[in-house]
């Protein structure tokens, strides 16, 4: 029972990573009908421009916590000027073209990202100072920590607030009008090519947070972390519902809990065959089982069959 509590604690921290990120997928699939596979290299971005800041910061006489909300006040425009400028060079150019365009432009950005985070930053993986408290509580024999909490809290607090901006504001409505139906939002005065500029914009900032948030809590960030987030992360919003935003959260954390239960029961399981190292593979054998069983997902609305 311990067992399972603590790995059910892990997958909550872990899914609501998963669902900050597929956020991202879901807002641009949403609008655009595209699949912005480059965004989790801008989550790998956003994590090294934080690094950054806070070891050239690690020598000043701040608390922790300020040196980390520094690097995240730094990271947060700079995904959002990438996000804007991977939006405005290399899709809205391809806006009319045929699908599979977009879909490779797409992987091509990301490898892009990939190379030239590994230029700036090296193939060596960048430590997380030691700056954030360690509290350290307990719930019988499970344990948690404070910045678990933080996580948590954050991430549900992010989700709850893109909510709110989707739903009850003017540029939501607009949001919602431009995914609905793009031509006829911009004949009722929506300007769509802004809709779609800031959409990547507010997924970026997300990115942000959400990078910061897997480099402190892995104590590590590398070039290459985007790309295995990213699948996970839009396995995650396939699993809920790609498009929907609730979705994309319920997937995450879905996605999250399934993961860390994997990875704690997989060994007893098989006898000690397989280990906790294999947890990845939870995350596309539940895609699968999506795409075979429920294609548009828990919260996705079921397509009707052309007779």
């Amino acid at each position: 029972m311990d067992i399972f509590l603590q790995q059910l604690i892990n997958g909550i921290v872990l899914g609501s990573i998963y669902a900050l990120v597929a956020l991202g997928y879901t807002m641009v699939y949403g609008i655009l009908g595209l699949i912005n596979f480059a965004h989790g290299e801008v989550v790998m971005i956003g994590a090294m421009v934080a690094l950054a800041v806070i070891h050239a910061l690690a020598g000043v006489a701040l608390p922790g916590p300020i040196i980390v909300l520094f690097g995240l006040l730094v990271a947060i425009p700079a995904c959002m000027l990438l996000g804007y400028g991977i939006e405005r060079v290399a899709y809205r150019p391809l806006r009319h073209a045929p699908r599979l365009a977009p879909l490779i432009t797409a992987i091509g950005v990301s490898i892009v990202l990939q190379n030239l985070a590994m230029m700036i930053w090296g193939r060596q993986y960048i430590a997380f100072p030691s700056l954030l408290p360690t509290a350290n509580f307990s719930l019988g024999e499970a344990h948690i920590t404070g910045l678990q909490i933080f996580i948590v809290l954050l991430s549900t607090a992010l989700m709850a607030a893109l909510i709110f901006l989707v739903q009850k504001t003017r540029l939501g409505r607009a949001m919602r009008a431009t995914a609905q139906n793009p031509e006829v939002a911009s004949l009722m005065g929506v300007n769509t090519h802004q809709i779609v500029s800031l959409t990547f914009i507010i997924g970026s900032a997300l990115a942000a947070v959400a990078g910061l948030m897997v480099s402190a809590y892995y104590g590590l960030a590398h070039y290459y972390m985007g790309f295995m987030l990213g699948l996970k992360a839009f396995s995650a919003a396939v699993l809920g519902g790609i498009g929907n935003l609730g979705g994309a959260m319920l997937g995450g954390l879905l996605l999250g809990i399934i993961e860390s239960m994997g990875a704690g029961y997989i060994g007893p399981l098989t006898g000690g065959f397989l280990g906790s190292h294999y947890q990845d593979v939870f995350a596309f054998f539940v895609l699968i089982l999506v795409l075979v069983f429920r294609p548009t997902g828990l919260l996705g609305e079921r397509v009707a069959e052309r007779a």
